[in-house]
């Protein structure tokens, strides 16, 4: 009687587990961190101007700068994961980092 064997596939790796091999410096670090933080206040202030039933046009001004914000905080990371990742990546014949890379430019757009 034959047994049915089960092979295991390999997990795809989840991005949240993954770290990048070149850290970012100190400054690019606090500078990503200080833009996430004002994100989160404009988010919070919108939040405020919910609660406070403030005008549908004030709140969509605000919607935007975060709309903003969130996109140029994406080509700041991107740019970032280009020239250190991507280059690294190539650099050691991982070709499928540039795949990954325009799949990511699609995400952003």
């Amino acid at each position: 009687m034959e047994q049915n064997k089960t092979v295991a596939k390999p997990e795809k790796e989840s991005c949240c587990c993954r770290k990048k091999h070149t850290p970012r410096s100190e400054e690019a670090q606090r500078a990503l961190q200080n833009r996430l933080n004002r994100m989160i206040g404009q988010l919070n202030g919108m939040k405020k101007m919910l609660d406070e039933n403030r005008y549908c046009g004030d709140i969509l001004i605000q919607l935007a700068a975060v709309e903003s914000a969130l996109q140029n905080f994406g080509y700041i990371i991107l740019k970032d994961h280009m020239e250190t990742c991507v280059v690294e990546g190539v650099k050691n014949g991982d070709l499928a980092v540039v795949d990954e890379a325009v799949e990511l430019m699609k995400k952003l757009r």
